[in-house]
């Protein structure tokens, strides 16, 4: 049986893995916002702001990571973006000032695009049949989720008994043995004859010029907005906003005993939330129309968001805010990949969805900077997560008017 015929094989397997390890590391970040600040008398946009130029940098290298898959090859692509990833995260392990970090996360930002869903959606796209495709892309998102499930809670673990210096060496060594997969990873280059005679300045001025490209660009603002805002600042939100969590409570009995506890655990509520969704989203987008669903998706967001922040925030609104966001975390990765796939074919995907998803980290860095900046300044986030509402429901617009039929490849 051919490779790409089978939903399950060495290519989805490994890019799992991958995908996991990356994705565990990046979600943890939000954890050591409080024992960095603390160690150094920081305010919290100071180290806020590094995580914000990671999801900036993480955003401009995609598109340059897509290339270079496209050009010299996917395992040389992630084998550098490993290396860069474990060595800014070393170099953050011993800086001291908040410059220092900021710089580092550059390293950090890019590496994650070089081991990240940009390369690695484009492998398995290619890697998959036709009706498989949805689900395989779904499969990686999903796997993206299981790197948050562990990630969080990992690096609070590793902080009760070293410092985070260390524990961001730990999490370098992880990345970094990401290179040992990387002989299993060996993917076809389905293509048709057309997209294989495209060059990639032509399928980049069509892609330009096509409308429906730029509406799924601006649309993706706020999926990196809300998610990257979330995952830096939710674990400090609720250390500082929730109420207690009362002894003899089912809470208190599992052993989370303290909001900062609970902000870890809710990190890790929402990617095991998104993994359902994420899989119900790579199944629906074989069946209906994906722009409608993701505008469904940006519409319920927005719906969640809003509801959280205007009832009061108690252990179990932030549970069931966890378990009803993470349902539609990643959901838009899939659906949004699938319909680039769709539109402008295989043979430039990293690099198509690359560039889309710069206006995923564009929205990324705005929601953890402005995180870390309005909350010096109003001593809450209060002004931020409406932000979040209101692009949320831009994006649920724009979605509508996508043509969703695939232009032919000009002769």
């Amino acid at each position: 049986m051919d490779r790409s015929a089978r939903l399950i094989n060495p290519i989805l397997i490994v890019s799992c893995v991958i995908i996991t390890v990356s994705f565990a590391v990046r979600a943890s970040f939000g954890v050591f916002q409080i024992p960095i600040a603390e160690e150094f008398g920081w305010l919290r946009s100071d180290f806020s702001l590094a995580i914000a130029i990671q999801n900036l940098a993480w955003g401009i290298g995609q598109p340059i990571f897509g290339a270079i898959s496209e050009k010299i090859g996917d395992r040389k692509a992630i084998f550098l973006g490993a290396l860069l990833y474990a060595g800014g995260m070393v170099l953050s392990a011993w800086s001291t000032t908040p410059l220092e970090h900021q710089i580092y996360a550059w390293a950090v930002g890019f590496g994650i695009a070089g081991t990240g869903f940009g390369v690695i959606l484009a492998v398995v796209a290619r890697a998959s049949s036709d009706d498989n495709r949805s689900m395989s892309l779904a499969l990686i998102t999903a796997a993206g989720s299981v790197g948050q499930v562990i990630g969080a809670p990992t690096a609070e673990w590793l902080l009760t008994f070293l410092p985070w210096q260390q524990v961001f060496i730990v999490f370098a060594v992880a990345v970094l043995a990401l290179v040992l997969t990387l002989p299993m990873l060996r993917a076809p280059e389905p293509a048709s004859k057309a997209e294989l005679q495209e060059s990639m300045g032509q399928i980049l001025s069509r892609a330009f010029r096509d409308p429906s490209y730029t509406l799924i660009f601006l649309g993706f603002f706020s999926c990196g907005y809300q998610l990257s805002f979330i995952t830096a600042h939710f674990p400090a939100f609720v250390t500082e906003m929730c109420g207690p969590i009362l002894p003899g409570g089912v809470l208190h009995s599992m052993g989370i005993t303290t909001t900062s506890a609970l902000g870890a655990v809710a990190i890790s509520l929402v990617g095991l939330a998104n993994i359902a969704g994420t899989l119900t989203a790579g199944w629906a987008g074989k069946h209906f129309p994906k722009k409608y669903l993701l505008a469904g998706i940006y519409t319920a967001r927005t719906v969640i968001g809003a509801a959280f922040i205007l009832l009061p925030i108690t252990p179990l609104s932030v549970i069931l805010f966890s378990v009803a966001m993470g349902s539609l975390w990643l959901a838009t990765v899939p659906l949004t990949s699938g319909l680039v796939a769709h539109l402008y074919g295989l043979r430039y995907m990293g690099t198509l969805y690359g560039i889309i998803f710069l206006s995923h980290q564009l929205g990324g860095f705005l929601g953890v900077w402005l995180g870390g900046r309005m909350y010096d300044l109003y001593g809450d986030y209060t002004m931020v997560w409406w932000i979040g509402v209101g692009v949320g429901a831009f994006s649920a617009i724009v979605h509508l008017p996508i043509r969703e039929n695939r232009a032919p490849v000009p002769a």
